[in-house]
């Protein structure tokens, strides 16, 4: 199905700061547009992933939403610095969602097959998954639990979505590739920009099979051969399963010297009626550190919610 083109400076263009109207992002020494820095997502995690229905097609806040986003996220920075040292929410662009497509910013609805997988997925968030009869949160072993649940990854998209901690992005360009560097999970896509041959489709994996080019000045990326096993909506890639069809189409363009502008188009058939695009700017801040992610040595969720399965089952018995 043919989408509606939604440009970036229709819902974009009025968050950009003050800037000169003669700023134009550089080049690589070897000739492509220059990318490299470092663009975190936090200040946009204040954005919602999905629209108020009441809002309609509406794409930019009105000033009195603004003053109410800003008032909230004020709010939750006031907390004393022992209870908000992970937290980097800040005043992000007055969007209304970060889906721009379909036109309502909602999810489209799910196919029979996707909506019986996100159930699934919902079952194991809300109330454990006890195929064992345990308790609800209790999971019987580390295969019943997410990927990101796991440590093991959050999938192209959670790790693009904005989150409100661990949310840094590098970029890194050599000729012939770029290097795209997610802080959360540690995870890194080598990019080839060679029209190489993609992968054998019997070869899939969490974070899929990349291939860039440019168009102008904009990085296009697209990816296939997914497992799967990663999801789609809102934070971390633990919301709505994807299928093995997944499709997806990134553009990167830079807006000026400290402006980053990203979307990405979501194309699985088997899991929605029809694909639905994310848009979002990112603002530079090379002072923002990429702290190492030591997830696995930190995830005591994990270990505790198997400790206590094998404490529940001990009592059954």
């Amino acid at each position: 199905m043919k989408l509606k083109t939604t440009t970036f400076a229709s819902v974009l263009v009025w968050w950009m700061l003050p800037l000169s109207v003669h700023a134009q992002a550089g080049k690589t020494p070897w000739g492509d547009p220059d990318l490299q820095g470092t663009w975190p997502a936090g200040a946009v995690y204040s954005v919602p992933f999905e629209r108020d229905p009441e809002q309609g097609t509406r794409t930019r806040l009105t000033d009195a939403e603004v003053a109410k986003r800003k008032a909230d996220i004020d709010s939750q920075l006031a907390f004393p610095p022992q209870a908000n040292y992970w937290p980097e929410i800040g005043h992000g662009p007055p969007l209304t969602s970060l889906i721009v497509e379909p036109e309502n910013g909602r999810l489209p609805p799910m196919t029979e097959n996707g909506a019986l997988r996100a159930q699934e997925w919902r079952v194991k968030a809300a109330d454990g998954y006890s195929p064992r009869g345990l308790p609800p949160y209790l999971a019987a072993g580390p295969a019943d639990l997410r990927p990101y649940d796991r440590c093991i990854t959050r999938g192209v998209l959670g790790s693009a979505f904005p989150n409100q901690y661990g949310s840094g992005m590098q970029i890194h360009q050599a000729p012939g590739f770029v290097v795209i560097r997610y802080e959360m999970v540690h995870e890194a896509r080598i990019i080839p920009l060679d029209a190489r041959p993609r992968l054998s489709s019997a070869i899939q994996s969490y974070m899929g099979d990349s291939r860039g080019r440019w168009e102008g000045d904009t990085l296009v990326v697209e990816t296939t051969n997914f497992n799967g096993r990663t999801g789609s909506y809102a934070r971390n890639g633990d919301g709505n399963p994807t299928s093995t069809a997944l499709r997806l189409v990134e553009r990167f363009r830079r807006q000026d010297a400290d402006t980053l502008l990203y979307e990405v188009l979501v194309e699985d058939p088997q899991t929605w009626v029809r694909p639905w695009k994310v848009a979002f700017p990112l603002r530079r801040d090379e002072r923002y550190v990429l702290y190492e992610y030591a997830c696995h040595e930190g995830n005591y969720a994990l270990r505790n919610t198997l400790s206590a399965a094998r404490a529940a089952e001990r009592q059954q018995k």
